[in-house]
């Protein structure tokens, strides 16, 4: 049985909810082998070409998922260099297709630009009409050429396009400031579509708008569930007849955690708003909330988190989609945060795969600024530590950010994660840069069920250097990941990308890549 990673319980509450999280998992990992999910790349299609795939959403027709999702100008360059900007414009709707939710065949623009003029489009979704038999297509847009900004409606006769203009609702009658913020669609089990929103500028007020029920061509009133705070990334899933609203937090494009609220009627009355436990952890994956799915499998129901991973404007990490399963205390939701993990389409089990990083937010991308404490982490450091020490934006090894410890008098630090993870031999590694001359700096693990491995840092070191720790033998169920320094002024370690693999998992990956 494979567990979840722990991270260090700050508080009584925290630590049940990271206990429940690993029973939870012991649940997921059950299932027999299945389709691979890798997280923290970008992924391609069946062809070899990289998928092109935001702010969008899934439908299920006859057996197979269909994934639609806005493609950005900008994007095949960014995922190769890192250096372009995404763009806000809008090139197309793509159209993905899979029977196994792990390789995606590209089935064409589903909606081209011509059908919605220029300006921006996105934040869409694709609902079936039982009677018409029509694929409708609801998104945000504001092209001057077809009316302007509103909701976007058109329809296709088959799953994959095209998809032909109907017409643009006008809804400032319906939401605070005459429009909807961040949005998806919801169609429920007896097929009744929804569009889940905050409102425009300022995004204090959720909704559920029920489509009309003739076509789905326009929505019928808005309801308003909950007003308060200011959220985006709106979506929705059902599990075990509980409605879930959940949302990011205002962030604009970046990492956050998962707010929540529920119900057991669409329309209300909704609950008090929580956190997702385990969102906070890696703010969802460094990732915000994209879309939701159920893997209604012969087993088990799975419900998927389909995270958009924003790069260029939040600046979070490699790939634009993280998928990562849920697990459930009874009606309370539970955030498996994994770099790999593994699904069977047809039965709904899953369990996290042989390769997966154990380590949380490994590269630093998840707390969007520069700041002393770091999701997942927990540190300790002297009054000499510079006190914007523990991330630096700019010259990270990958992303935005990366881990520092410095100091403009003499100094200690140190920067733990608890991990709890099946027995097994483990590999440890990171990049580093140093400028030596430290009492010590290590990078090192303990508490695993034997003698302490650690590995110095104390030499200058201009470039990312990868250093690795092989042969942990964990058979403690858990371990501490540590890095610690002992310094002078000025001296200073930059660290990135750390990563604890099981060692198979760790060689079958290095097989898989190509030869150079």
């Amino acid at each position: 049985m494979i567990l979840p990673h722990i991270a260090h319980a700050k508080n009584p509450v925290a630590f049940r909810w990271r206990l429940l999280a690993a029973v939870a998992l012991l649940a997921g990992g059950a299932a027999a082998p299945g389709a691979t999910i890798e997280n923290d790349t970008f992924w391609k299609d069946t062809a070899g070409h990289l998928i092109f795939s935001q702010g969008g959403g899934m439908l299920k027709v006859n057996g197979t998922y269909y994934w639609y999702g806005v493609n950005y100008p900008g994007a095949a360059s960014y995922a190769g260099s890192s250096n372009t900007g995404l763009g806000f414009g809008f090139r197309s709707v793509t159209c993905y297709s899979s029977t196994d939710l792990a390789h995606w065949k590209f089935e064409g623009d589903a909606l081209a630009r011509d059908q919605v003029g220029s300006g921006w489009f996105g934040r869409l979704g694709v609902v079936y009409h039982p009677k018409t038999k029509k694929y409708v297509m609801i998104a945000q847009g504001n092209g001057p050429q077809r009316g302007g900004s509103g909701q976007y409606f058109a329809t296709s006769d088959t799953p994959t396009g095209p998809f032909k203009f109907n017409n643009v609702q006008n809804v400032s009658s319906m939401f605070v400031n005459g429009g909807t913020g961040d949005q998806t669609t919801f169609q429920d089990d007896d097929g009744k579509a929804y569009v889940i929103a905050s409102n425009v500028k300022g995004r204090s007020h959720l909704y559920v708008a029920p489509l009309r029920e003739s076509d789905f061509l326009a929505i019928d009133s808005a309801k308003e569930i909950a007003s308060g705070t200011g959220r985006e990334g709106n979506c929705m899933f059902k599990y075990n007849g509980r409605y879930y609203f959940c949302s990011s937090d205002l962030h604009g494009w970046n990492a956050s955690p998962t707010h929540v609220i529920s119900a057991t009627n669409i329309l209300g009355p909704y609950g008090k708003e929580f956190l997702m436990a385990k969102s906070d952890l890696d703010f969802s994956h460094v990732t915000q909330t994209g879309f939701f799915f159920t893997v209604n499998g012969t087993r088990q129901t799975t419900v998927i988190f389909a995270g958009d991973r924003w790069c260029d404007f939040g600046g979070n990490g490699i790939g634009y989609n993280q998928w990562v399963p849920l697990s459930f205390d009874k009606d309370q939701p539970i955030f498996n945060s994994m770099s790999q993990w593994e699904i069977d389409a047809k039965t709904g089990e899953w369990k996290v795969g042989l390769g997966n990083n154990y380590i949380l937010n490994p590269s630093f991308e998840a707390d969007r600024t520069a700041q002393r404490a770091l999701a997942g982490w927990t540190n300790t450091h002297s009054a000499g530590a510079d006190p914007n020490g523990n991330t630096r934006k700019g010259e990270s090894h990958s992303g935005n950010y990366a881990m520092q410890q410095k100091g403009k008098a003499a100094y200690t630090a140190s920067m733990e994660q608890n991990i709890t993870l099946p027995n097994g031999i483990y590999t440890l590694s990171a990049w580093v840069k140093s400028s030596g001359g430290q009492n010590m700096a290590v990078i090192g693990v303990k508490d695993f069920g034997g003698a302490d491995k650690s590995v110095s840092l104390a030499k200058p070191m201009g470039a990312w250097t990868e250093f690795s720790l092989p042969d942990i033998r964990v058979t403690a169920g858990k371990c501490q990941v540590t890095i610690s320094s002992d310094a002078q002024a000025g001296n200073w370690i930059e660290v990135d990308d750390l990563s604890l693999v099981n060692s198979e998992g760790l060689k079958a990956s290095q097989n898989r890549l190509p030869a150079k």
